[in-house]
């Protein structure tokens, strides 16, 4: 079952037969600096922009964005579950963030046997995950690519991943900005099953997107238009890249395409950067421990990046960031009339319990 923005269609089928496996890339390109022009992995594909455009588009071929630190553990199974993939027409956009570990060799030695099908940016430094990652989704979209996939280092991919995102993301007109993201399940280290991430329960918008973030990383894929909106924006230092690409969506008036079907076995381990609770109760819970003042940063820091930024919003949007803005700066009865807005509540009513003491007392 798929949720598309506010609606949920029921008995549609995206899995990879609808799809199907598609041609094998050209496999004669070797791989090249990101923004070169040239063909890089996908057949008919060439980032060399035109008067009319980006020339040689191909719907199909997928944009797989990797970033990497430290990722030795666990990257090969990632990297495995790619190349196992029902769809097969795809790129994998590489960065690495400064490991100092045998992350990089594990990727050269996939480049090097997969020639064709890696972009590895020529990007040194430590920017961090959130910037990594949007440097790059801008190079991807700057190479012209109409659909891409974030990709975590420790996850490992069910095979019609890449298929069933692509299948939903082609069910929406092009120039409405869409993201897709899915269930999973959670695994320990060694691939035990511990259990499913959270249902939603609400169907995902704007203003909820600013209370919580619903479309873990490791799942989201966007259209074009979503990834050109995104590279426009200037996220927030605080915010990760994940729920930066979901808000803005979501505040663009654009589709939020929930997928109850997992993906991905979402590994759970000491190094996460984020992980995933396996009940609301126990989100709640993790959410009060961690406090209201790390909340309350993120949440004024998304609040003035959309501000900032008024020509990427829906004019309701626009509205509404608004309003959130001037409670933040003002008093207490600003806020209780904020937290009258429609809208502006979290999954469950714990939940929404916390996050409206979180935003009086912020």
């Amino acid at each position: 079952m798929l949720h598309f923005g506010r609606t949920t269609l029921r008995g549609r089928d995206t899995a990879a037969s609808q799809d199907g496996p598609a041609d094998q890339p050209d496999r004669k390109c070797q791989a090249a600096p990101a923004g070169a022009a040239r063909k890089a992995g996908c057949e008919g594909y060439a980032g060399v922009r035109s008067a009319a455009g980006l020339s040689g588009r191909r719907m199909g071929c997928i944009a797989v964005l990797l970033s990497t630190y430290n990722g030795q553990r666990f990257l090969a199974g990632q990297l495995d579950s790619l190349r196992a993939q029902a769809h097969q027409d795809w790129v994998l956009y590489w960065r690495d963030d400064g490991s100092s570990d045998a992350t990089s060799a594990i990727l050269r030695a996939f480049l090097d046997d997969l020639p064709g099908r890696v972009v590895a940016l020529d990007d040194p430094g430590r920017y961090g995950a959130t910037e990594s990652f949007l440097r790059l989704l801008r190079a991807a979209v700057r190479d012209g690519h109409e659909t891409l996939a974030f990709a975590d280092q420790d996850d490992v991919w069910l095979s019609d991943k890449l298929a069933r995102g692509a299948a939903a993301l082609a069910s929406v007109p092009p120039a409405m900005p869409a993201l897709y993201f899915a269930r999973q399940r959670l695994v320990d280290p060694e691939l035990r099953p511990l259990g499913l991430s959270l249902p939603i329960r609400r169907p995902p918008g704007f203003p909820a997107a600013l209370t919580q973030n619903l479309a873990t990383g490791c799942t989201q894929m966007l259209n074009r238009a979503a990834a050109e909106l995104v590279a426009a924006s200037a996220a927030p230092a605080a915010v990760h890249h994940d729920w930066w690409c979901y808000l803005l969506v979501a505040a663009a008036g654009g589709r939020l395409l929930h997928d109850a079907t997992p993906t991905v076995l979402y590994r759970q381990h000491a190094g996460n950067t984020i992980g995933a609770p396996t009940g609301f109760f126990w989100r709640a819970i993790a959410a009060m421990r961690r406090g209201s003042a790390a909340f309350t940063s993120v949440l004024r820091q998304n609040v003035a990046a959309l501000a900032d930024q008024p020509h990427l919003l829906a004019p309701s949007a626009r509205e509404q960031v608004g309003v959130l803005a001037e409670a933040l700066r003002g008093g207490t009865l600003d806020r209780v009339r904020a937290l009258r807005m429609p809208g502006l509540r979290r999954q469950t009513w714990p939940e929404t319990l916390v996050f409206r003491l979180w935003f009086m007392l912020g």
